[in-house]
């Protein structure tokens, strides 16, 4: 299977959006500070995942997810997700 996975800082509430053919590995990367572009975040939480069948599908899903219109996108299914750290947290995500 192949993935695409969007992960948020712990601290900063940055997400990061990736692609992966072993998520619970990638995802432990992360944490562990493995991982280049995300290693100034960690920890991370893990909030949301598709898998493909096919890498193909899977990379052009993540490059989707990377535009603007991707970006909105996850605005809008995270919504009550998003919602529901306001009342935890301070701040709001940032893409």
């Amino acid at each position: 299977m192949h993935y695409v996975y969007a992960i948020q800082g712990k601290k900063n509430k940055k997400i990061y959006i990736g692609y992966t053919n072993d998520l619970r590995k990638r995802f432990k990367m992360h944490n562990l500070g493995k991982v280049f572009s995300t290693q100034p975040y960690k920890p991370f939480d893990l909030i949301y995942y598709e898998a493909y069948r096919n890498k193909n599908d899977a990379v052009e899903r993540e490059k989707f997810l990377k535009s603007g219109w991707g970006k909105n996108y996850m605005k809008r299914i995270l919504k009550h997700y998003f919602a529901a750290q306001k009342f935890g947290r301070a701040s709001p995500p940032k893409f």
